[in-house]
């Protein structure tokens, strides 16, 4: 589950203005507790009613992720010529982060969802798929800040391009199953 988070940190690794531990941590902290909401929730839903849930959570990962995707592929392309674009919006930057996480944790809610039909200690399965995000985004923040010095300006425009794809991948993998 934790697989399209981890190629997303990558992404927002690679495009880290001052790269740190403390931020890949930060990261991966963001993405771990987002991706052990999910399935609690997806668990709740699922109590209540999955056939209605699984029609469309799909369509919404598909939606945020490649939105995002196409967003960072726009500013990719914009010229810096001045300081004042250079600064990043820190409050754009986080949202963007926000969704994102939102968007690669929707498949732990369709887990969530799953688990609800079985005898399954809910909250110890939703710690371990986030402590797994947490880990893993962490080292895919880190990995993608190595990157960026192979792939420099670029990077945005890759992490956009990556975006599309994990979300093109979710929904495929779901209408097509």
């Amino acid at each position: 589950m934790s697989t399209d988070a981890f190629a997303a940190s990558i992404t927002k690794g690679s495009t880290l203005k001052n790269p740190r531990v403390l931020s890949a941590v930060k990261l991966g902290l963001l993405f771990g507790c987002i991706e052990a909401i999910a399935p609690i929730v997806g668990w709740l839903i699922g109590s209540a009613g999955a056939d209605y849930v699984e029609a469309f959570d799909h369509w919404v990962a598909f939606v945020l992720l490649v939105g995002l995707g196409v967003h960072m592929l726009l500013e990719s392309r914009k010229d810096s010529d001045n300081e004042e674009e250079l600064a990043p919006n820190t409050k754009r930057s986080f949202i963007a982060t926000l969704l994102t996480a939102v968007g690669t944790s929707i498949d732990a809610m369709t887990v969530g969802i799953s688990l609800a039909f079985m005898k399954v200690n809910i909250y110890l399965a939703a710690a371990m798929i986030g402590l797994a995000t947490t880990i893993m985004v962490t080292i895919g923040a880190l990995l993608g800040t190595v990157m960026s010095g192979w792939v420099g300006k670029k990077a945005e425009a890759i992490g956009g391009v990556a975006l599309i794809f994990i979300g093109c991948g979710i929904l495929y993998s779901h209408t097509m199953a």
